[in-house]
């Protein structure tokens, strides 16, 4: 934590009110914790752009709540302050060498799912102006993007978050969209699979860094650092935070969920802990194996308002998919049984929810299944009303 952080914190009222997002699985802290190893190989990477030469492509790649994104995001925030958007001059013996811009550039493709996304998201990025998003295809995002290039000398490092995941680009795919940039851009992709995987398994030339899960002494300290930030330190305990780090086995996202969750059931404060039965209760709103939450707070505002019935419905009228539909038909969403009945097997196709099928299936037609979320509810909840 750097020491401007630190007296800052110091500085707030003692009954400040706490802070919940600074715990949210959502959140991604300015200083990561316990990742310096990963910073520098990423740095080595990154480092030829600070002499505006172009750096190697790159995949930072491993399991969910492994910390990849706040990595990322931090790092580039921070070469964006002391970096971006400042002209940098080469100079020689006889003459000075035109000046190069250096630009990071962070993507989350579950906001670009398409190439012309991601291209559109990349120019719209570097140009002063808005970007047309109707009426223009790819090609032409593609000639607006080289005039932003060249126009003013740029050297670009685009990092491309979430590729490879049910719904986005894959790693290959976002490489090939670039690589006609390749003398102004670089790209670092960020996903799950391993490297042999991909399509990126016989690119020498695409540096990897690979991100291992987090130890559970160093799951505690991710933790502990995210509570002192919510000003939530008096309402948890050090025991308290160890046995949410051994329950999720090295899941930053999962742990945090689940803390998240178990803050809010209790209502913590300053003066109100969080006791066994919320923690409790905060780890069973997050199912195990759990979808990262942010692909739920990714979807369309319809499907959203869907997902949030959804988990409001009793058990009851959930024993079905038709069941669940037509009790979600029945509230003011202004869509029909059909399509929410479509939009639950598209859902569950994308392992959002979760059929799970009944122990004594009906004897014609399509067996009944119960719908179950496979996200932190209770933290979807609170930040769905935000």
């Amino acid at each position: 934590m750097e020491l401007h952080d630190r007296i800052a914190r110091r500085q707030r009222a003692d009954d400040a009110d706490p802070e919940y997002d600074a715990i949210s699985p959502l959140g991604h802290p300015s200083e990561p914790v316990s990742r310096g190893a990963v910073i520098e190989q990423l740095l080595d990477i990154l480092s030829p752009i600070f002499t505006a030469d172009r750096p190697a492509d790159g995949y930072l790649w491993g399991p969910k709540g492994a910390g990849k994104s706040a990595i990322v995001r931090a790092l580039f925030a921070e070469c964006s302050r002391q970096h971006g958007k400042r002209s940098t001059r080469m100079y020689t013996s006889t003459r000075a060498a035109p000046t190069t811009e250096l630009r990071f550039l962070y993507v989350d493709s579950r906001q670009a799912q398409s190439t012309f996304a991601l291209l559109h998201t990349v120019v719209a990025s570097l140009s002063a102006e808005t970007v047309p998003k109707q009426g223009i295809g790819s090609a032409t995002m593609r000639d607006r993007l080289t005039t932003q290039l060249t126009q003013r000398d740029r050297q670009v490092v685009v990092a491309v978050d979430h590729v490879g995941d049910h719904e986005t680009l894959d790693c290959g795919t976002v490489f090939e969209q670039l690589a006609p940039f390749r003398s102004s851009v670089s790209c670092l992709a960020i996903g799950r699979k391993e490297p042999a995987d991909t399509a990126i398994s016989d690119r020498s030339a695409i540096t990897r860094v690979h991100l291992e899960p987090y130890t559970q002494h160093t799951l505690v300290e991710v933790l502990t650092s995210r509570i002192t930030d919510a000003q939530l330190r008096s309402a948890t305990t050090t025991d308290m935070l160890a046995e949410v780090a051994t329950w999720a086995n090295g899941d930053a996202h999962d742990a945090l969920a689940a803390l998240f969750g178990a803050a809010v059931t209790a209502g913590a404060d300053t003066d109100t802990p969080i006791d066994d039965e919320a923690l409790a209760a905060g780890m069973a709103a997050v199912p195990r194996p759990c979808v990262a939450l942010g692909r739920v707070m990714s979807l369309p505002t319809s499907r959203q308002r869907i997902v949030r019935r959804l988990i409001e419905l009793p058990e009851a009228a959930r024993s079905s998919v038709r069941a669940a539909a037509e009790a979600i038909s029945s509230d003011e969403l202004d869509l029909s049984r059909a399509t929410i009945e479509r939009v639950l097997y598209e859902l569950a196709e994308a392992g959002i929810v979760r059929r799970v099928k009944a122990e004594q299936p009906s004897e014609t037609g399509r067996p009944p299944s119960r719908v179950e979320p496979r996200f932190p509810t209770l933290v979807f909840e609170q930040l769905a009303e935000t």
